[in-house]
């Protein structure tokens, strides 16, 4: 028996800036674009990785969510706490510079970690948290 990841969630707050940061800066493919009731769910990911995708949600859909709990989300949104993603490269110092010349939020910049990785952050548009991985 064979487990795959599929996709990933993360919410967004703007669906055009966060296409222009996954499509037009990271380089992501776009796999679909759904919208209903004025939402929008993109799924996006790396070329050539057709079996793997981030969907980017709003992060309010779920009806079930509470007045609370929608605050409480959009605090950690804003704090960048509320959802991570982790990406893996070939060229942290190159993709780094790519990133750094756009209006991304530099989280980190590459460092060596003492567990046995280059890596950097940044915040996407909606303000979640995207790591970036090279390994030594």
């Amino acid at each position: 028996m064979e487990i795959k990841i599929l996709a990933s969630f993360l919410p967004h707050t703007d669906p055009e800036e966060s296409l222009k940061f996954y499509r037009d800066i990271l380089g992501f493919e776009v796999r679909t674009d759904v919208g209903y009731g004025g939402m929008r769910w993109i799924t996006v990911g790396p070329p050539g990785q057709p079996d793997t995708g981030i969907v980017l949600c709003p992060p309010f859909a779920d009806p079930g969510i509470t007045e609370d709990e929608r605050r409480t989300i959009g605090e950690m949104m804003a704090k960048g706490t509320y959802a991570t993603v982790v990406l893996q490269t070939d060229d942290i110092d190159g993709l780094f510079e790519r990133l750094q010349a756009t209006d991304a939020e530099v989280i980190q910049e590459p460092v060596d970690q003492p567990y046995g990785v280059r890596d950097c952050a940044f915040r996407d548009p909606a303000g979640n948290h995207i790591r970036i991985n090279q390994a030594s």
